[in-house]
């Protein structure tokens, strides 16, 4: 062999993947299942959270400062955030979290209060409205003439009812024919002037009709005090009614008979007849409305019966 032969050198190249990138998409994913366990646990948290302690979460991040001074369901008094859970561990059912309790409680007697006091600030204004009517139609007696000399027949307060305006007798100056439903003239002429007064209120009405204690003539044939003072009741509605006032504004018409004297010491004085007329407050108005039967009906002897069936009778002897 030659001295200037060369040896065979063969080259073998090595072909490696891409390099390698480190550990980044292991943060990456790290902080993905990191953020997915905080998103559950918040879902978890809102779900099992009473509803009186999420109002107070919100309440606090819309104003921080007022949540912090005041303290309250914001500030971290609710005693368990599980579903069921309460004194007792043992058990599995039957519990209420202390927290719904305390904000159901304070939901009720929040409306309660809110309730009671809305209806006492409208009683109020009723009140008011009540006494304005009241000198309304103590005005109009005094201004008009054909009523002012009956003023002394006329009278007119306010009681737990609501405006009460009670048309008596005068010995000599009676409303209705003896022992009958017809009324006098002058009558007519009163109901009919009070009937537009007690039109400007919304106000439902109640009548009554009273009589002295002295027995109805003919009474043994089943006509007594108590048919006359129910058909001088609704004589009355008819005359309010001829007189502008709606009709739809009675409520109730009452017979009584003598069971409510306005004197009791002398129970055939003239002023025990009388015609009561009393626009109803809204709780006693309510008080009505609860009450079996129709909004006509007339009660004669503690039975109701319409007022427009009882035909007016022929006047026998009677002092009523």
């Amino acid at each position: 062999m030659s001295d200037d032969v060369r040896p065979i050198v063969i080259k073998r190249v090595k072909k490696f993947a891409a390099g390698h990138h480190g550990g980044a998409w292991k943060i990456a994913y790290a902080d993905f299942v990191t953020a997915m366990m905080a998103f559950f646990l918040l879902m978890w948290l809102l779900g099992s959270t009473a509803s009186g302690d999420l109002k107070g979460i919100a309440d606090y991040f819309q104003n921080p400062l007022k949540i912090a001074s005041q303290g309250g369901a914001g500030t971290g008094d609710s005693s368990s955030v599980l579903k069921g859970g309460g004194k007792d561990l043992t058990r599995t059912a039957g519990q209420v979290k202390a927290g719904d309790l305390d904000a159901k409680s304070k939901s009720v007697n929040l409306k309660e209060t809110n309730a009671d006091q809305a209806r006492k600030e409208f009683e109020e204004r009723e009140q008011v409205m009540l006494g304005d009517l009241k000198q309304t139609i103590e005005k109009l007696i005094d201004s008009n003439p054909a009523l002012k000399q009956f003023k002394n027949q006329l009278l007119i307060d306010i009681t737990s009812e609501g405006l009460r305006i009670q048309i008596v007798d005068e010995q000599n100056r009676p409303m209705f024919d003896t022992s009958s439903a017809e009324l006098k003239p002058y009558t007519r002429t009163i109901l009919r002037e009070i009937g537009k007064a007690l039109n400007t209120t919304p106000n439902k009405l109640s009548l009554s009709g009273h009589t002295d204690a002295a027995q109805y003539g003919g009474g043994d044939k089943g006509f007594s005090n108590w048919e006359l003072s129910a058909n001088r009741a609704n004589a009355s509605r008819r005359e309010l009614i001829a007189g502008g006032m709606d009709e739809h504004k009675v409520l109730r018409v009452v017979g009584l008979a003598s069971t409510v004297l306005f004197d009791k010491n002398d129970p055939l004085s003239s002023i025990n007849r009388r015609v009561s007329i009393v626009v109803l407050n809204r709780r006693s108005e309510e008080l009505l409305l609860q009450e079996d039967g129709k909004s006509d009906a007339v009660e004669v002897g503690g039975q109701g019966i319409d007022a427009r069936q009882l035909a007016p009778p022929v006047a026998p002897a009677g002092r009523s």
